[in-house]
Order: C-alpha cells, then sequence, then structure tokens
C-alpha cells in the first residue's frame, strides 16, 4: 500500500508541474492580450482627439463661412435695392427694352458661379464663356443709356462696390467651405480609425478575459494538487512511522527472546561472554 501511494504522490507531482507550467503559459498570453488591448484603446483614445480637433476647427470654419454669408448677402440685398432703383428709373424713362440691370447682374452672377464650381467639356464651357461676355455687353448699354443722369450714375457706382465686396467674400466663403469639409472629412476618417482600433481592443480584452480564467482555473488544480501531495505526505509519513514501529518491536521481541536464552544459561551455571551480559543488561533481566 505505501508503494501504491508513493507511485500516486509521484503522479500528483507531475500533474501539479504540468498546471503550474499551463497557468504560467496562460498567464503570459493574458499579459501580451493586455498589452495590446491597453495599446489600442491608447490609438482610439488619440483617433478621437484628433477627430475632436478636426470637429472643431471645421465649426470654426462653418460658423466663419456663415458670418460671411450673412455679410454677402447683405451686400447683395443693398445692391438689389439700388439696382431696382436704377430698373425703375428705365421704366419711368423708357426707351431701354432689354433686361433690367438687376436681372443681368443675377444672371452673369448665376453663370460665373457655375463656370466656377461645375465641370464641363471645352465646348460647353467656350458657349458658357460667350454667354456670360454677351450678357456683360448688353449690361454695359444698359448702364451707359442711364449713367448720363448723375444720381442714377452714383447708385450704380455704388451698387457695383456692393457686388466687389460680395464678390471678394464669396471667394473667402467658397475657401473657407473647403477648408470645412476638409476637416469634416478628416474628422470622419479619425472615427472610423476610432471604431477600427476599439473593436480590436474589444477582441484582444475578450481573449484576454479567455485566458485569464484559464490560468485562474489551471492555478486552482495546482492548489488542489499541492493539497493532496500534503495528504499524501500526511498518510505516507504516518505509515512509515508505523512501518518502522512494527520493525522496532518485532527486533525487540527477537532481542528478549535471544536474551532469555541467555539467562536460562546464567541460572544453569553456564559461563557467558561479555556480548552475553550486555545482552542480558539490554533486556533488565540483570
Amino acid at each position: 500500500m505505501l508503494n501504491e501511494l508513493i507511485d500516486k504522490r509521484k503522479g500528483t507531482i507531475d500533474g501539479s508541474e504540468d498546471h503550474k507550467i499551463k497557468r504560467n503559459e496562460f498567464n503570459a498570453q493574458a499579459s501580451q492580450f493586455a498589452r495590446e488591448r491597453n495599446t489600442l484603446n491608447n490609438q482610439t483614445r488619440e483617433c478621437v482627439e484628433e477627430a475632436q480637433k478636426h470637429k472643431e476647427l471645421r465649426d470654426q470654419f462653418n460658423k466663419e463661412v456663415q458670418d460671411l454669408k450673412d455679410q454677402r448677402n447683405e451686400l447683395n440685398e443693398k445692391a438689389n435695392v439700388l439696382f431696382a432703383d436704377i430698373d425703375s428709373f428705365k421704366k419711368d424713362h423708357g426707351g431701354i427694352k432689354s433686361r433690367g440691370i438687376k436681372e443681368l447682374h443675377k444672371q452673369i452672377e448665376h453663370m460665373e458661379f457655375r463656370q466656377q464650381t461645375e465641370v464641363f467639356t471645352t465646348e460647353k464651357e467656350r458657349e458658357l464663356i460667350e454667354k456670360i461676355k454677351l450678357l456683360k455687353e448688353q449690361l454695359r448699354e444698359q448702364e451707359a443709356e442711364i449713367e448720363q443722369n448723375k444720381e442714377v450714375k452714383e447708385k450704380i457706382t455704388t451698387a457695383k462696390e456692393y457686388r466687389r465686396q460680395a464678390s471678394e467674400i464669396h471667394e473667402r466663403v467658397t475657401v473657407l467651405a473647403e477648408d470645412a469639409q476638409k476637416h469634416h472629412d478628416l474628422m470622419v476618417e479619425c472615427y472610423r480609425k476610432a471604431d477600427a482600433s476599439r473593436e480590436q481592443a474589444d477582441a484582444a480584452h475578450k481573449q484576454f478575459v479567455e485566458a485569464q480564467e484559464a490560468a485562474d482555473n489551471e492555478h486552482k488544480l495546482f492548489i488542489s494538487c499541492q493539497k493532496e501531495l500534503r495528504d499524501y505526505d500526511k498518510v505516507i509519513g504516518g505509515l512509515r512511522k508505523k512501518t518502522k514501529k512494527t520493525k522496532n518491536t518485532k527486533e525487540q521481541k527477537e532481542v528478549r527472546k535471544e536474551a532469555e536464552q541467555v539467562f536460562s544459561m546464567f541460572k544453569a551455571g553456564e559461563k557467558l561472554t561479555t556480548e552475553d551480559l550486555l545482552l542480558l543488561q539490554r533486556s533488565k533481566l540483570v
């Protein structure tokens, strides 16, 4: 039985070492997944922070665009009022049958805006340029007719100045709107990267949890083996002690038996050796 227990104890030692190795391997994996998760979480945070910066810049540019649009619209409205007065003058004085100055300005502005923002074939763009040229010629002819009146001439000059200022503001609006769109696109891209890294971080965290749980399970098995080893040691130690005691008792009985034989010789008057006397003393027979 003792040998059987010793063999089982050896098997438990091997199992304990195996669980210890696996526990350490899973802990190492968990640490690696934790590092990957933390790195990805940092990337996510950096992407979100960068996206926020682009969002702030986009909103800033959009606000400037809106403010400038208000200024541009105000200037165009002032110009429209003056051109409406000029058109009224034309009607009152007759003789001018073509489109009004205000309408011509609107037509020219619309076509020039299309030229700047739309893509045309060479032929179509040439046609558009020719139309703009024709409208400007009509505008000059009408302005020339009514500029003979000093008051109207001043209104035309002022209205043109309003249009010029509005045109400059519009160019600035176009630039700022492009900047706003650029930062909007960058913001969207940063959020896309943040979503991707966050998804990867979640996957790494899941792997971390699985590895940590596996390590914890191996550790519990290792502790169980250690407890089992302590139990084996107690039982084996007890058996060995009992075996030793049994052996000593047996030896003592044999010595006693031999001593009794020597004592019988002593009583019979036979001569004893020194060893015989020592044996009798150990057996407490003399």
